[in-house]
């Protein structure tokens, strides 16, 4: 399936759950002119094919282990996307998960937090040596994860945690952040309410504290993830 000539360009979006798209890359999108293609490979529904209408691809986050292919055989045809977009040098952000298959395609280690860790809430993402174009001083973002992934050989990282060395980089065209700053209020209040949230594991946040960050810190997450969308996926037209 190829996208259409004439359209607007178009950006696949590549999703692994059916929660609704009232994310902040869905809205930049709709804003900047771009054409959003909903990929579903999870659910067994064909990859589009990159063509000359393809301006990107957005790689979100899920519950997959983004190293086990042999077990979930559509995140292999996600990963030759992903390298197809690379090697035309088109814009690839990658999501918590998103981030962890692009470090994967990379060929860096993927996997449960050595530390038995999880970060489930708001926390903050420190610059790395040499990335404050990136970002510029320490930010609180919304987490959501219990996996981690080692820096893959040759790519520029660009931030980290306390407790995860890593949690951003970049290759080539590509960014990958473990972090989440695409979600809404709203969305991680969809997370607090569902079956996975993961209260009481190691690290985790209680509500009470979830809500009192969010409501503090999440006006300048909104403001620096919209500087780095508008970097990727300028407006078009």
């Amino acid at each position: 399936m190829a996208t259409r000539k004439g359209d607007r360009p178009a950006v696949f979006a590549v999703r692994h759950g059916d929660d609704p798209a009232d994310d902040r890359v869905h809205a930049h999108l709709a804003q900047a002119g771009y054409r959003t293609v909903p990929v579903r490979a999870f659910a067994g529904e064909p990859i589009p094919i990159i063509d000359g209408a393809t301006a990107g691809i957005v790689v979100f986050g899920g519950g997959f282990d983004a190293f086990d292919h042999e077990r979930n055989r559509f995140l292999a045809d996600e990963q030759r996307l992903i390298e197809a977009a690379m090697a035309r040098n088109l814009p690839v952000l990658g999501i918590c998960q998103g981030a962890q298959q692009i470090a994967h395609a990379l060929g860096a280690w993927v996997g449960p937090s050595r530390s038995g860790r999880t970060e489930f809430g708001y926390y903050p993402v420190l610059p790395s040596a040499g990335a404050e174009d990136f970002l510029a001083a320490p930010l609180i973002v919304a987490q959501a994860h219990f996996h981690e992934f080692d820096l893959p050989p040759g790519v520029r990282q660009l931030a980290k945690s306390d407790h995860f060395a890593c949690q951003a980089f970049s290759a080539g065209s590509a960014v990958a952040v473990q972090f989440h700053p695409e979600v809404t209020p709203a969305g991680f209040r969809r997370w607090q309410d569902a079956p996975w949230a993961m209260y009481g594991a190691k690290g985790a946040q209680n509500r009470a504290e979830q809500d009192r960050l969010m409501a503090l810190h999440d006006d300048a997450q909104d403001a620096w993830f919209r500087t780095l969308l508008a970097s990727l996926f300028a407006p078009s037209g």
